[in-house]
């Protein structure tokens, strides 16, 4: 059987299940707030599909939560920007990382429920 949820976090959605680790932006409240190993809950979940069952919400779920933990922060890939002038013959070449946080998903609730649980 198939349980995962769609949520919305940072702007981008993602598809989540049990067990599953995701990097997603940091995030000004979670970089202040949460440690390594903090747990975290997420409220915006879009989606629920259980077995069969699925459940869309308006835009959101209402009795819908993702709980998962941090595991740590991290970067992501390096994005490589060259500015080239010809007339100039000179050339800049720049390069940036994004902040990341890696977390896992522990369980998705949904009427009180937790789906994991058989």
């Amino acid at each position: 059987m198939s349980r995962y949820a769609i949520i919305d976090i940072g702007g981008k959605q993602l598809r989540v299940e049990r067990g599953r680790f995701y990097d997603v932006r940091h995030l000004v409240p979670i970089r202040n707030t949460l440690k390594p190993n903090g747990e975290m809950v997420i409220n915006r979940v879009l989606l629920i599909c259980n077995g069969s069952s699925i459940n869309f919400g308006h835009p959101w779920l209402r009795d819908a939560a993702v709980r998962g933990r941090i595991l740590h922060s991290c970067v992501g890939k390096k994005l490589v920007i060259q500015r080239i002038h010809p007339k100039r013959k000179t050339r800049h070449i720049f390069g940036c990382r994004g902040d990341m946080i890696r977390f896992v998903i522990d369980s998705i609730h949904f009427g009180g429920k937790n789906l994991d649980e058989d």
